[in-house]
């Protein structure tokens, strides 16, 4: 018998894919004319549905295979993609798919620059050595344990208003292992405590929060709106962590060596931009109604004219803590693999939505049941899947809510990924960073702690803008 041609081997191939991707092998004119098909019930829906499952259980799992999260979303959504690409093209309605994930790829876009940007800024400080000078000043301080808890947990809170809480969390999470040494519990305990700390602190701000950025990017909250969210945020880290308070040692740090603060040269002026670029961030998206990338953007410029001057300034045979620096380096230190698990995140949710089960999902939790348990349930259920990706979904559902309840889903969002260790970013990388003590079961055993703070922060949100929902 003679062998196959490959080519016909692969022509059978496409043959059968061609067949799951239509409902029938021939094109009638009622496929070619609609203008967006119902594919919940198809072939391609289901596939999206399995694929989506089992990129998020290999992201969720990164500690056990080793494997970047960002690859398994990258690859889901690419295949989810093509496949309704592939669909709409053989009905004619190509147009309609494209323009659907170019709105999704911008979205990402202009989150990407923001997060780049400040993460820029934040990598340009610690290569001038400004949080290595932030942990030696703790240490020459001689504070009790207790005492450190409060000031690196607040420290959390106030950096993430306007930083990324994922960059906040490994920043601090460097500072307790220095001054923590030979306290396992100490270093746990303030764990717990960045992680409820900075979530809570990135959601009173649009500047330091994915989801409260999204809200901000989208106009639905204004800058100012979020002003609303500092008690219930504050009442939200403070509870549990006064709860803690009494587990922490009462000890003293053992005696260190005093060491000295060096900063390197342009370092308190690059602090200096970075708070004017903020500036700029808010004012733009206010009075000129920007989008608020665009202030980043400007600000990245700043930087990079500014490092210039620091180079060309140099001074022959000047010390190292007085030349300049790369900045382009700072740009590669970025944590790329949260960006690209972002986007794989957001390009699966504009897929889903496109295909029709975020507008069934919509009704459901907007329409068949009360709007603000359905809001209360998506901030608990942040505790397993990330709060960016959950708030880029209900947008995309477009759910029509009073400005009350947004501030409710931006809160109950922003501080439900502290109650469990996989539920947000800082703690993710604080269970990679911190080899002892800090666990998940360590952060299971708090989390009726941090669970009251939640309820308590939404209560008070309710006592406090009575009229808003």
């Amino acid at each position: 018998m003679p062998l196959r041609h490959p080519f016909i081997s692969f022509r059978y191939f496409f043959v059968v894919i061609v067949a799951l991707l239509l409902p029938s092998l021939g094109f009638s004119e009622e496929a070619t004319t609609a203008i967006q098909m119902d594919l919940k019930h198809h072939f391609v829906g289901y596939l999206s549905l399995a694929l989506t499952a089992i990129a998020y259980v290999i992201a969720m799992t990164e500690d056990v295979h080793e494997m970047k999260k960002s690859k398994p979303m990258i690859m889901a959504s690419a295949l989810i993609w093509f496949a309704i690409c592939i669909y709409y093209t053989l009905h004619g309605q190509s147009k309609i798919a494209a323009t659907a994930f170019e709105t999704d790829l911008t979205a990402y876009v202009e989150l990407m620059l923001f997060i780049v940007v400040s993460m820029t800024y934040l990598n340009t400080l610690t290569e001038r050595g400004v949080f290595n000078g932030l942990r030696i000043y703790l240490l020459n301080r001689q504070y009790s344990y207790r005492q450190l808890f409060w000031v690196i947990g607040a420290l959390a809170f106030f950096f993430s208003t306007f930083v990324s809480s994922l960059t906040v969390g490994l920043l601090m999470g460097a500072i307790v292992l220095a001054v923590g040494k030979n306290q396992p519990k100490f270093i746990a305990l303030t764990c717990v405590s960045i992680v409820v700390g900075a979530n809570a602190g990135g959601t009173m701000s649009p500047l330091g929060g994915i989801s409260t950025l999204f809200v901000w990017q989208k106009k639905i909250l204004h800058f100012t709106d979020f002003f609303a969210l500092t008690v219930p945020c504050l009442i939200n880290f403070i509870v549990p962590a006064a709860i803690m308070h009494f587990a922490v040692p009462k000890a003293t740090p053992g005696s260190v060596l005093q060491e000295t603060i060096v900063l390197k040269r342009g370092s308190k002026r690059i602090i200096f931009l970075f708070a004017v670029t903020l500036v700029m961030t808010v004012l733009a998206n206010i009075w000129l109604e920007m989008q608020p990338v665009s202030g980043m953007i400007a600000g990245l410029g700043l930087l990079q004219f500014f490092v210039y001057y620091l180079t060309v300034s140099e001074k022959e045979g000047c010390e190292e803590s007085q030349k300049g620096f790369d900045c382009y380096k700072c740009v590669a230190g970025v944590d790329w693999d949260t960006l690209l698990f972002f986007y794989g995140a957001i390009l699966i949710v504009g897929a889903l939505d496109f295909i029709g089960y975020l507008g069934l999902l919509a009704h459901y939790l907007f329409i068949e049941i009360n709007v603000t348990l359905a809001n209360v349930l998506i901030g608990l259920s942040s505790a397993f899947v990330d709060n960016g990706t959950l708030m880029f979904a209900v947008l995309s559902m477009h759910p029509d809510i009073p400005k009350g309840q947004w501030l409710l889903l931006t809160l109950t969002l922003g501080v439900g990924g502290s109650l469990l260790a996989i539920g947000s970013a800082p703690a993710l990388h604080l269970l990679g960073l911190v080899k002892e003590g800090y666990s998940f079961t360590f952060h299971l055993r708090w989390m009726p702690a941090v669970l009251l703070g939640f309820f308590l922060s939404v209560g008070s949100l309710f006592l406090l803008n009575p009229g808003s929902f």
